[in-house]
């Protein structure tokens, strides 16, 4: 069986609106997402984020999970309307203060900072005057990237400005799934570019400030083709463009994929060079691959339509492909299709695409979504969440077998939080929480865990 290295890093992650709560406080301004869960409907079990894990008052008592944990690195992100509650402007003392006890919590413990500065949660202000569909967002993102960089650079250790564009872009901003629900479907390509601007402006207001180890997330999916059919394949290759080399190739390459740069909001050529920049890593979160046909294809004729797991996609108007089923895996509680496989080969895919452009790489997100609580004997079972971990971290190790250099590895999530649309319907932490008592109680997967962590870092 493939190992890892000693020095590999191990991390567990978790994202503000998810886990703090705490959302009118110490001078917090309201978020699309405090937003999007105000509106009917819009939120599964129809929750908020405004207690979530209440971790904006018990992040001493999560640190100490870390620590138990044996974690040597946490990725958590910083909510942009607590440093500036409108998006503009000085920098609110109290919002700076909270990540002052947090990360000097951690490096008191012994982890690593790995701090997102977006990772959904756009105050609402910016909002109302267009968004991520106007070029002034980015320009403001750069504002506040250079104040969160000028007070945290000197101790956290690895930035990653943007979280999953093409998250934000597809279900924020063309169906609607998530904040700020707007349904634009094609034209909400220009969200894309200015997303990416953000992230070369904050790049570059890092580096001024002398911030140490900058790179990305992006959300990749190896894209398997529905058959063998032309048409098939040809819609394959439509959907890697839109999901995957949309985000990768101007951060890693400075061009957009052949004919993309032409729907794009200008000046172009100029921005390119912003987005380019030199990365110091290239993190990328994986959850699975996505199958994909030809509309009228035959693989989506004999799927019957779009796959139960993939609807978030199905209400794109006049897109060439269909979302279609993985059929023959294990299925985690979103109905994801577990398949470690996938993993190692958008690593792989990364590695020939990309070549010497791509730097070290990180993992900074990866996990699987579980329902269970303590039982009779007050502990949290989980073999399920074990057996993923296991798998996926040895898709990591033979990665690195065949030449790709993944330096670090971050689990989704530390803790069972909100989990956007789906509230609190899902349970992706390596912690159980009791949303009425806010109780934490590890699961077997934290002990698995910890246990993985030690063993690789004595060498065993």
């Amino acid at each position: 069986m493939a190992t890892l290295p000693q020095d590999f890093l191990f991390g567990t992650a978790t994202a503000s609106y998810q886990v703090e709560g705490a959302v009118t406080e110490g001078g917090r301004g309201r978020s699309v997402w405090d937003d999007f869960c105000d509106r009917p409907g819009a939120i599964r079990d129809g929750s908020s984020g405004t207690v979530a894990c209440d971790h904006y008052h018990r992040y001493a008592d999560d640190i100490a999970l870390m620590k138990e944990l044996g974690a040597d690195a946490y990725r958590f992100s910083i909510a942009w309307p607590r440093i500036q509650p409108d998006g503009t402007g000085p920098a609110n003392a109290e919002g700076l203060a909270f990540y002052d006890r947090l990360v000097d919590g951690l490096l008191e413990a012994g982890i690593t900072p790995a701090a997102t500065l977006f990772h959904w949660d756009l105050p609402s202000a910016l909002e109302a005057g267009g968004g991520w569909l106007v070029r002034e967002t980015a320009l403001r993102f750069a504002e506040y990237a250079a104040i969160v960089a000028g007070h945290l650079g000197d101790r956290v250790r690895m930035w990653m400005p943007v979280n999953e564009p093409v998250i934000v872009t597809l279900l924020g901003y063309a169906t609607g799934v998530h904040a700020p629900g707007r349904t634009l479907m094609l034209d909400a390509m220009p969200v894309a570019h200015h997303l990416l601007l953000g992230h070369g402006l904050a790049v570059q207001a890092l580096r001024a400030a002398g911030a140490g180890s900058v790179g990305c997330a992006h959300n990749h999916t190896p894209v398997w083709p529905g058959s063998d059919d032309p048409a098939d394949r040809g819609a394959a290759d439509v959907y890697d463009v839109l999901h995957n080399r949309l985000f990768a190739d101007p951060v890693l390459l400075g061009s957009y994929p052949s004919g993309m740069a032409d729907g794009m909001p200008g000046p172009v050529a100029e921005d390119l060079a912003i987005i380019s920049a030199p990365l110091d890593f290239f993190g990328f979160n994986y959850y699975r691959p996505t199958r994909v046909g030809a509309v009228d294809g035959p693989a989506a004729r004999a799927a019957g339509g779009a796959g139960p797991a993939d609807l978030e996609l199905s209400g794109l108007p006049a897109l060439p492909f269909a979302m279609l089923p993985i059929e023959g895996y294990p299925r985690t509680g979103f109905g994801w299709p577990v398949v470690p496989e996938g993993l190692h080969e958008q690593l792989l895919i990364l590695r020939d695409r990309y070549g010497d452009r791509l730097p070290p790489v990180f993992v900074t997100e990866n996990g699987c979504a579980h329902a269970g609580g303590p039982g009779p004997d007050g502990k949290v079972h989980d073999p399920e969440r074990i057996t993923y971990l296991e798998s996926h971290l040895d898709a990591v190790a033979r990665a690195r077998e065949d030449g790709v250099d993944v330096r670090g590895y971050f689990c989704w999530s530390l803790l069972d939080n909100f989990e956007w649309a789906e509230g609190y319907t899902q349970r992706f932490g390596l912690v159980h929480v009791d949303y009425d008592t806010l109780r934490r109680t590890p699961k077997d997967s934290f002990a698995w865990f910890a246990q993985r962590i030690r063993e690789t870092h004595r060498g065993g």
